[in-house]
This record gives C-alpha cells, sequence and structure tokens, in this order.
C-alpha cells in the first residue's frame, strides 16, 4: 500500500487579502440583497451569548473586524479557499449536538452544547490567531479553561494526551468528499497542554455563539500554536496513553509536527514564519515566539528541542 500523500496546495489556494476582497465586492454589487437570499441558512445567522464576563486574559491590540473573523477562514471540511467556509458552512447542523469524552477517563460523558455551556462561567478572552501561512488575527473568543472540563470526567494516570476528533459527515461537510486530508479531521495535546488555563474550549465570538464558518458549535484554541492545532466542530475528545498521529502529521509529516508551536526561528518548508501579515494590515510584523505567550507557556517546553518537536 502506497503511504497516503495529500495534493500539493499551490499558493494560489491561500487567497491573497486583496483579491478576496475584490471578490467578496464583486459579489455584493453583482448580487445584493438576492445573493444574501441565496446564501445557506444559518450561515449569518447570529446568537447573543448571555452571562458573559470579560477574562483577565487578553492583549492590548486592536480587535480584527468581526466581517473578516466570519469571512476569511480555514477549514477545510468547506474548502481550501479562505472564503469558502463562509459560503458553503451552511449545510452544517450544530443543534442537537454531543460531545463524547472517553478513553482514560474514570467517569465518561456524553456532553450536550446545552450543558457545556453551562458547566463553567463563560469568558471573552482576546487572543491573538497565527496561522500557518503567516497571516493573523486578534479575536475575542469566548468559552473557558477545556482543564474545567477534563475535571469534570476524571483522566486516570494513563491518559498523557488527549486526542480531539471532528465531525466527519460529507453531506454536511462537502470538503470532505475531496482526498485533501484523510478525514476525519484529528488533532492532540500533551495533557499539561490541555490543562494549561490558556486553553479554551470555545463556543462563541464576538458576544455571539460560534458561526459555521468557525468551527461551531465548539472548538478549542490554544493561542501560543498555529491556528490548525485548534480543532473545530468537535465531536469526540479522547484521552490516551500514547502520542496521536494528528491529520496534518499524517499528511505532511516533514512540514507539520506534533506541537504546531508558533516559532519564528523554524521556518515551514515553503515558507519563512519569522514575519506575519495582520488581517487588515498592509505592512508585515515580526513573528513573536509562542505567538507572544512565552511567559505563560514556554516552561511547558523546557528542555525541548523545539526544532525538533516542531
Amino acid at each position: 500500500m502506497k503511504p497516503y500523500k495529500p495534493p500539493f496546495i499551490p499558493s494560489s489556494e491561500i487567497t491573497p487579502r486583496d483579491l478576496f476582497e475584490s471578490r467578496r465586492k464583486f459579489m455584493q454589487l453583482a448580487g445584493g440583497a438576492s445573493l444574501a437570499a441565496l446564501l445557506p441558512h444559518g450561515v449569518w445567522a447570529a446568537e447573543k451569548l448571555m452571562d458573559v464576563k470579560k477574562s483577565i486574559y487578553t492583549v492590548p491590540e486592536e480587535l480584527t473586524p468581526q466581517k473578516d473573523v466570519t469571512s476569511y477562514n480555514n477549514f477545510y471540511e468547506f474548502g481550501t479557499s479562505k472564503d469558502q467556509p463562509a459560503m458553503s458552512a451552511g449545510s452544517l447542523k450544530t443543534r442537537p449536538w454531543t460531545i463524547t469524552v472517553e478513553g482514560e477517563v474514570k467517569k465518561p460523558k456524553v456532553f450536550t452544547i446545552e450543558e457545556l455551556l453551562k458547566l463553567s462561567p463563560l469568558e471573552e478572552r482576546i487572543y491573538r490567531l497565527r496561522c500557518v501561512e503567516a497571516w493573523s488575527m486578534v479575536v475575542p473568543w469566548i468559552g473557558f479553561s477545556l482543564s474545567e472540563l477534563i475535571k469534570q470526567v476524571e483522566p486516570t494516570g494513563n491518559a498523557k494526551f488527549v486526542e480531539f476528533v471532528t465531525l466527519h459527515d460529507p453531506e454536511q461537510m462537502p470538503g470532505q468528499k475531496t482526498a485533501v486530508l484523510e478525514w476525519p479531521y484529528r488533532e492532540g495535546l500533551r495533557m499539561d497542554e490541555a490543562m494549561h488555563p490558556l486553553t479554551l474550549l470555545t463556543l462563541g465570538l464576538y458576544g455571539e455563539v460560534l458561526p459555521n464558518q468557525n468551527g461551531a458549535p465548539v472548538r478549542v484554541v490554544m493561542p501560543w500554536k498555529y491556528g490548525f492545532k485548534s480543532a473545530k466542530s468537535i465531536v469526540s475528545i479522547r484521552f490516551v496513553e500514547k502520542q496521536p498521529t494528528t491529520s496534518w502529521m499524517k499528511a505532511g509529516p516533514n512540514e507539520y509536527g506534533f506541537y504546531a508551536n508558533v516559532n519564528p526561528e523554524v521556518d515551514h518548508p515553503r515558507w519563512t514564519q519569522a514575519k506575519e501579515r495582520r488581517i487588515g494590515e498592509f505592512l508585515k510584523r515580526k513573528t513573536l515566539m509562542f505567538n507572544g505567550y512565552a511567559d505563560e507557556v514556554a516552561p511547558l517546553y523546557s528542555g525541548m528541542d523545539l526544532t525538533k518537536s516542531f
């Protein structure tokens, strides 16, 4: 059997900002309100989240406009172009929805989204999001520390890693009909990373429930890691003894390691990671080690060679 090799994604698939904006403007001019009426139901729907508290976790930087956060996305389950998720994700049905928590735990449980919303007080945390293609955003995510859920299920001493598995349903997620990745999407963390207070079980942004294209109804966000680590539309959280093989590790092991920590000193084989372009800005800025969260998370990797454990 030949090893799985994903098709090469040309740079043209990583939509330049100016081209994306001109395309969106053309669609608006061509269709106006009639085009909006043809968009799949739910893509632009907004539902407010109540009783959300401001968090101590924040950055003193200007927020990326909501329209950009919800229209410029990586979500290959709905296509590889940045504008495809916002146009295609209306097919995703996010209610009812359950998340199975299992594996090396004393109290396995199946959570509904409604139960997650009540599990711990919701906080708005302003985090930087840095994507491996060298673009970034500043997003007001809403959720609570993943550790709060972990405490509920009481991991055993054999639980060394946490694996996240996302929904696999090609009818709802048309991008899964392609071989760009091996589905379902899988990601993972070490237990100490999962327990870190910055690791956010995320249920909303900008005061509202997560839009489908941003990973509805539940995703994780680790602000010191590249965005592809933040598994979206999660249906299973598994506690395991051995390091799981993630989707991108399987697809391109020489390009995507297990840790995916933002490290400007380790280039992607096809581009530099030393600088990034903040969405909405013209000039590039210097990429910060651990995306600017070194004070909080660097001790997790003390003694590790981060050029090998990338």
